[in-house]
């Protein structure tokens, strides 16, 4: 036995020195940000001939390897000292690739092979190869805050849940969000999360994870609308509406709900829920990540609670989105604010009969332009005592159009209400129409007429006058 092992070990230790030998190792990388440079190394060590060096990047689960870089040692001089290639020496190598500004799609494997040549037969290549995992990190090129189903209309007697939906785009890996009410970090109750469906997410969790809020009537209210008295004639309670519900136009023959107060057409004023929440909101948060397809991850954070307008008026509510490759977190902020009256502009401003008249929304009379008022507000055009031009009873949207507006019109009344869950508020504008000078002169055409009959009663007057001369 101890001979054979002998005749082994020689053999082996023989062979060793006819093939030779490879090692190879990729130095490991640290996590890069897009846009940064990236330098790929590669070392070896060998007793061999270096043949070739190529570097592949691995895509498509590794079954795809693109070439990105190739040595070939037979077209370089500068390896030519090895002419011994019986003797043994360890040499060292380097080989380097930079990625200049890499971007999302360079992030994945890479691998390093190199081949040497044989030391027998100095035709037959001996390869060996390593690999490195480059992770390339973007951060939020964009975020957003918007409020899910709006417009939506004001409700007085019943209260409502407001969703807020915060959306980060370009991140990867995904980031994190939050949310804070007037700079302090919000406590939240995590209902629903996922990282593939975002249609299937919506806000039906909230409504059957938290138990239905009451709220209590004011006095003042409860004798204006008899309806919201229960059967034994206490006042009726008032729960929630699921956040998922989206505004509805009631439909023509529909009646309407019960608890709807019919408001004079005499009130512009500034509505606000009469009722008063008995206890501190909760607040409820969803988190959903939707791979892109460019690798990045969009991802929509919701924060849903039970709107309080007399709380939650004027409150400053900020998205945060954190990311490794971010110094300090993104930031985006809206102000919750009911419309403070619409500001209207009617033209032309000398309307004529005949004429296309638009009425459109410029603003608040109070405060900011259209697109500062949070949540988005829904504006609503009626006409005061009667129908619209084209006979529907109302019309939504910033701007009201009345064609060919014919005389009967003159010193009519329009509304315009504009309302978000926070707050409703009216503003009133007269229409004046004045006469068409072009259309006169069309109207008086068909009496051409009349210059003939006047021509027969110059010719009978004489006639008239000589029998009463003779008469008398």
């Amino acid at each position: 036995m101890t001979v054979l092992s002998l005749c082994f070990l020689l053999c082996a230790d023989l062979l060793q020195v006819a093939v030779g030998y490879l090692t190879v190792t990729i130095e490991p990388l640290l996590p890069v940000v897009v846009g940064d440079t990236v330098t790929l190394k590669c070392n070896f060590k060998t007793d061999g001939r270096l043949r070739e060096i190529v570097w592949y990047r691995v895509t498509d689960g590794g079954t795809i390897k693109q070439k990105i870089f190739t040595y070939d040692a037979m077209f370089n001089t500068n390896y030519s000292h090895m002419e011994d290639y019986r003797r043994r020496e360890d040499l060292v190598y380097q080989s380097t690739v930079r990625l200049p500004e890499v971007r999302i799609s360079d992030n994945g494997p890479y691998e390093c092979h190199v081949g040497i040549y044989d030391r027998a037969t100095r035709e037959k290549v001996v390869l060996a190869s390593g690999n490195v995992l480059l992770t390339v990190m973007s951060p939020p090129n964009n975020i957003s805050v918007v409020a899910e189903n709006t417009p939506a209309p004001f409700s007085r007697y019943q209260a409502q849940n407001l969703t807020l939906v915060c959306t980060a785009k370009g991140g990867k890996p995904a980031p994190s969000v939050y949310f804070k009410r007037d700079g302090e970090l919000i406590e939240v109750i995590s209902y629903a999360s996922s990282t593939v469906d975002y249609e299937g997410g919506g806000s039906a969790g909230v409504r059957g994870a938290r138990p239905l809020i009451s709220r209590d009537l004011d006095d003042t209210k409860l004798r204006k609308s008899l309806s919201l008295l229960g059967p034994d004639g206490k006042p009726g309670r008032l729960y929630t509406e699921s956040p998922g519900r989206s505004y509805m136009a009631r439909q023509p023959g529909q009646e309407p709900s019960p608890a709807t107060e019919t408001i004079p057409e005499t009130v512009v004023s500034r509505e606000f829920p009469r009722w008063v929440q008995s206890t501190d909101p909760l607040y409820y948060f969803s988190n959903m990540q939707i791979p892109q397809s460019d690798g990045s991850v969009l991802v929509q954070a919701k924060l849903t609670w039970t709107l309080n307008p007399q709380l939650d008026s004027d409150a400053l509510f900020s998205c945060e989105v954190s990311h490794p490759a971010l110094s300090m977190p993104m930031q985006t902020e809206v102000t919750l604010a009911a419309p403070k009256g619409p500001k209207l502009l009617i033209t032309p401003a000398r309307a004529k009969v005949g004429d296309t008249v638009r009425i459109t929304v410029q603003g608040f009379q109070v405060g900011s332009p259209v697109n500062e008022v949070f949540p988005e507000p829904l504006f609503t055009w009626t006409r005061v005592g009667g129908r619209l031009l084209d006979g529907s009873a109302e019309r939504d949207g910033k701007e009201l159009v009345l064609e060919r507006v014919p005389a009967e019109l003159n010193g009519s009344m329009y509304r315009c209400t504009a309302q978000n869950p926070l707050g409703s508020t009216d503003t009133h504008i007269r229409l004046i129409v004045f006469e068409n000078p072009s259309m006169m002169k069309n109207t008086q055409n068909p009496n051409n007429g009349a210059p003939g009959l006047h021509k027969l009663g110059l010719i009978f007057l004489p006639l008239i006058l000589t029998v009463t001369v003779e008469l008398t």
